[in-house]
């Protein structure tokens, strides 16, 4: 052992790492959703101290993935994951990463992998006609789609872009420690990682205005983000950037954002949409108010690995102006300089994110949406709203529990009536049971349970089960 692994050898062990695949995923159901028999450093005592002075057999490997690695698994997978979003994968997914991994490119250039990018970019084409976004956004406009990590980078990106044009270049080369002090907008329910972004940019969290929202819808109030922009303009600051919301983490509230559109225009501020988990619900036509608004946007994102069967890392995010992005970002020392870039024909990638380099993540996309169509992706996408409607009117005719926030999509959020301690008992209760995994918010207040319907894998009978489970763990 220890030796590279020769084409044949590679055939063999892949077939038995599908083989393994294959067989978690057909034996899910039967594994506790949590790990709640795992204490705190259970794992790494369980592992050597040191790597191995000599290779040893893949056998081994599997072996050691069953006996130490998924004991200590949650199983994002599982049928009763129903815990923050949905992060699941599927077969063609998980194939098209298996060819990326295998293929090995590098695709930070046009020139280091020509095909790496131009699937990327046509890929990201179909998604944006599957959406129905606006034209601005294709890559045969002014705008254009990118593949981020996640949509935590695309934040970070938009607010970087922002900062570019709000300060008409000299943000890139005197910072933002100079000149015009820049402010930045979402609503309480925005992402934590607004608050990194703005942080990272150098703006620092003061920068950041975090706009109140309706107590009943829960989504952004635009009167009160007009008195903030004018406030900050009153006292000579410039607004960069607003970040509104599309299905908001904890309840998936929609910001208003015909409204809050207006106002960016009005004030010339940058306006990001983060759509993280509840973008793919655009699939279906039925859903495509949540884009109500977009038309004036002049970015967005949402994540394909939450709720449209795509794995970890694999964030969409466009752009109405190309330009501003690169300009923002781009830096070419002499090492990177080619034909093809310098041409203005090509499109390099490297300058639409923060690393210089990049896998071919377009290829797993790519394969999912080749593997399921648009009919495939909107019968999964139906099912989980179907299968959360109905759990919501179930709860609904139960008087001991209440539902504390709009549920347009998958995610119901829901409480027991009385103080809040009931509630984080019976969230203790139903994760204890191995069965199922929940998580929890705070709404106006008070401690909420979260359930969210996504896993290709759950089944009516598996929401059933939650409920039934909810009902019995209320009644101790």
């Amino acid at each position: 052992m220890g030796q590279h692994m020769t084409p044949e050898e590679f055939r063999e062990y892949g077939h038995a790492a599908v083989d393994w695949i294959a067989d978690y995923w057909s034996g899910l159901s039967d594994r506790p959703v949590f790990p709640s028999a795992t204490a705190p450093g259970d794992v790494s005592a369980a592992l050597p101290t040191r790597a191995p002075a000599g290779g040893e057999p893949f056998d081994a490997m599997l072996e050691d993935l069953d006996r130490i690695v998924v004991p200590g698994l949650t199983h994002w997978q599982h049928p009763g994951y129903f815990a923050y979003f949905p992060a699941n994968t599927s077969g063609p997914s998980v194939l098209g990463d298996l060819i990326c991994a295998g293929l090995g490119v590098q695709g930070m250039l046009w020139s280091t992998s020509p095909a790496c990018t131009e699937v990327e970019t046509v890929v990201l084409d179909w998604l944006a006609d599957l959406l129905d976004l606006p034209e601005r956004f294709r890559s045969t406009s002014a705008g254009g789609g990118v593949i981020q990590d996640s949509a935590s980078s695309a934040t970070l990106v938009a607010t970087l872009a922002a900062l570019h044009r709000a300060s008409r270049g000299t943000w890139r080369t005197a910072g933002v420690r100079h000149g015009q002090a820049y402010t930045v907008y979402t609503s309480t329910q925005g992402h934590s990682s607004i608050d990194k972004a703005v942080r990272i940019a150098g703006l620092g969290s003061d920068a950041l205005r975090t706009i109140p929202v309706d107590p009943q819808t829960l989504a952004m109030d635009p009167e009160a983000l007009r008195r903030a922009i004018e406030t900050d303009t009153t006292a000579g600051l410039t607004p960069a950037l607003i970040v509104a919301t599309v299905g908001t983490t904890s309840t998936t509230a929609i910001d208003p954002l015909p409204a809050i559109g207006q106002l960016a225009q009005r004030y010339g501020a940058w306006l990001h949409i983060d759509a993280a988990y509840a973008g793919a619900a655009a699939v279906c036509p039925e859903f495509r108010w949540i884009h109500d608004g977009l038309s004036v946007a002049d970015s967005y994102c949402f994540d394909p690995h939450k709720w449209l069967l795509t794995g970890f890392d694999c964030d969409a995010f466009w752009v109405a102006d190309r330009a501003t992005l690169i300009e923002a970002l781009t830096v070419m020392p002499e090492f990177l300089r080619n034909a093809a870039t310098e041409s203005g024909a090509v499109i390099d990638y490297r300058d639409w994110q923060v690393p210089l380099g990049r896998r071919f993540r377009a290829l797993k996309l790519w394969f999912v949406l080749r593997w399921y169509g648009a009919t495939g992706l909107q019968e999964h996408i139906r099912t989980c709203v179907a299968l959360a409607q109905d759990l919501a009117a179930k709860i609904q005719q139960d008087d001991r529990f209440e539902i504390v926030a709009p549920h347009p999509l998958s995610l119901v959020c829901f409480r027991l009536r009385g103080p809040d301690e009931r509630n984080e008992q019976l969230l203790r209760r139903l994760n204890a049971s191995g069965a199922v995994y929940l998580t929890h918010t705070k709404v106006n207040g008070r401690y909420v349970l979260r359930l969210a319907v996504g896993s290709p894998l759950t089944r009516p009978s598996h929401v059933a089960t939650a409920w039934e489970l909810i009902q019995r763990e209320a009644a101790q």
